[in-house]
């Protein structure tokens, strides 16, 4: 039987320090600056429907765990897709809406340690993708796909590698041994990554090239309509998501600091749910759906926002 899980898709409170959450916390507000600084230069206010869809696929899509190796699940992080679809910078900014809405709103990951979780799954994730896609700039559309696919196996293998140099640092566990649990079994949802992130960009190759370039029609109401029908489907599967634990979860039970986790002092939306619908399946749709909704609102706002506090030449 397959159901979701959700249980430490993040990092909760508790397996970081107070003191290196803090850290994180200020990285990651320093590069959020620069994200929106930059993208007040650089992004096209057209583009900013396509950054709502893109924020909606991705949170959806980290709904679904796929099974791996040795009863682990894993699930997409989405920032190299984003920062090569989207730009680097944007994609940052998309990548924070996800992961914020995530925590604030359904539980998933810690709030002390939300910087480290924006700072791994949303930075690093997009800034490796994309600065390894851009190799293949100008190359054909087959090594651009091969050279995204590295870039998104790539990208988990950094996430994961900051994930255990933070736990390390925080003393929750010794390095020689944090180091090879982790990338040895996000080698393997990496590949998953690898996989989406090419299916996807193989796809918009296919029927909408002009988003990886031009971006004249990457606002056309087709593209918008059938990226929100993508991302309702992939919400209908998430009841059918792999139960084994998460990478990150099966990494601290066998090594032995999954105790260290600290509840959420407050629950909305937790695992997913929507608490008084007695169907699981049900509450796990809905509950996606309105993530969904909220995700994509908040990223269109954002984009348009920063694009119209631009300075003006």
């Amino acid at each position: 039987m397959f159901v979701l899980s959700i249980a430490l898709m993040h990092i909760p409170d508790g397996f970081l320090s107070v003191t290196i959450s803090a850290v994180l916390w200020v990285l990651t507000a320093v590069t959020l600056a620069i994200a929106i600084r930059r993208s007040q230069d650089q992004f096209d206010e057209r583009l900013a429907p396509l950054a709502g869809i893109m924020a909606a696929f991705i949170f959806a899509a980290q709904m679904i765990n796929f099974p791996v190796a040795g009863g682990t699940s894993g699930h997409l992080l989405g920032g190299a897709l984003a920062a090569i679809v989207l730009g680097p910078w944007v994609g940052i900014l998309v990548m924070t809406c996800v992961i914020g809405v995530q925590g604030l709103l359904f539980q998933d990951g810690g709030l002390l340690v939300m910087g480290a979780n924006i700072f791994n799954m949303g930075i690093v994730t997009a800034l490796v993708g994309y600065g390894l896609y851009r190799a293949a700039n100008g190359r054909s559309e087959t090594v651009k796909l091969i050279t995204a696919g590295v870039a998104a196996w790539l990208s988990v293998m950094a996430a994961a590698l900051m994930t255990s140099l933070e736990l390390w640092l925080s003393g929750t566990v010794a390095l020689g041994i944090v180091v090879p649990a982790m990338l040895g079994v996000h080698a393997f949802i990496g590949l998953g990554e690898a996989l989406i992130t090419v299916a996807a960009l193989a796809f918009i190759f296919r029927v909408r090239p002009d988003l990886l370039g031009d971006s004249e029609a990457k606002g056309s109401r087709v593209w918008i309509v059938g990226g929100a029908l993508l991302t309702l489907a992939v919400v209908l599967l998430a009841p059918f998501a792999s139960a084994s634990p998460d990478g990150l979860e099966r990494v601290a039970e066998d090594v032995g600091f999954l105790g260290t986790a600290v509840a959420a002092p407050y629950e909305v939306l937790p695992d997913y749910t929507i608490p008084f619908i007695g169907s699981e399946n049900l509450s796990t749709i809905i509950a996606g759906a309105v993530g969904v909704i909220i995700v994509a609102a908040l990223a269109l706002y954002l984009v348009r926002l920063t694009r119209r506090s631009a300075p003006r030449s």
